[in-house]
């Protein structure tokens, strides 16, 4: 995931779509806008905790997990009580899957790619041009936010808030998707990246 700031404040065009009951597309209502626009918030605060961006970092990179709907799974659970099953989960991940494979991951690897090479990289030049795409990635894995939180709409919160197990369950469901069933057994070693992403999700917990 790219660097993102400490607060939001990042322009762009908000996503138009979102999806009605029968998961057809429709115009983001004014409620789907102010869920995105919370749920991108959440994202910045979590990940500006210390050793969060760290956590989240080493859990991409070693299971290929999106970030951005780790982030956005969290937020669901810990501000608006609601606790995604796995096939909910799996649901979630096909919803976005286009747009990261498509969008998302070519502009992090291009990025990536420019700290070394090819010629003329790395030089100043390249440097304002790694910095734009740095900048467009940040856009793209919002309209993934807003994408996400538009799934979100009319899924059922809970009375009371989620217990700390079941939020660090829900992370831990994204993240073995991620894996798949041939490396779920690496799940164990990941555990303080966990731990350091649950104890930080601990004080937005509503």
């Amino acid at each position: 995931m790219a660097s993102i700031p400490p607060r939001p404040g990042i322009s762009h065009d908000r996503a138009a779509a979102g999806r009605d009951k029968r998961g057809g597309a429709t115009a983001m209502t004014d409620d789907g806008r102010d869920l995105a626009a919370e749920s991108w918030a959440f994202a910045l605060k979590l990940y500006a905790e210390p050793g969060v961006s760290d956590a989240c970092l080493k859990l991409q990179a070693d299971t290929g997990v999106d970030v951005m709907m780790l982030l956005v799974v969290t937020f669901a659970a810990a501000q608006r009580r609601i606790l995604l099953t796995v096939p909910d989960i799996k649901e979630m991940d096909n919803e976005c899957r286009p747009w990261r494979e498509q969008v998302v991951r070519p502009l992090r690897a291009l990025r990536t790619a420019l700290k070394s090479g090819p010629a003329p990289a790395p030089s100043e030049a390249t440097d304002s041009l790694r910095s734009q795409i740095k900048a467009s990635e940040l856009i793209a894995e919002r309209l993934e936010n807003d994408l996400l939180a538009a799934w979100l709409q009319g899924r059922v919160s809970q009375d009371r808030r989620l217990a700390r197990e079941a939020i660090g369950g829900v992370m831990r469901d994204v993240v073995l998707l991620a894996l798949g069933e041939e490396r779920r057994h690496q799940i164990g070693s990941l555990q303080a990246a966990f731990d350091t992403l649950l104890s930080a999700t601990d004080k937005f917990v509503q």
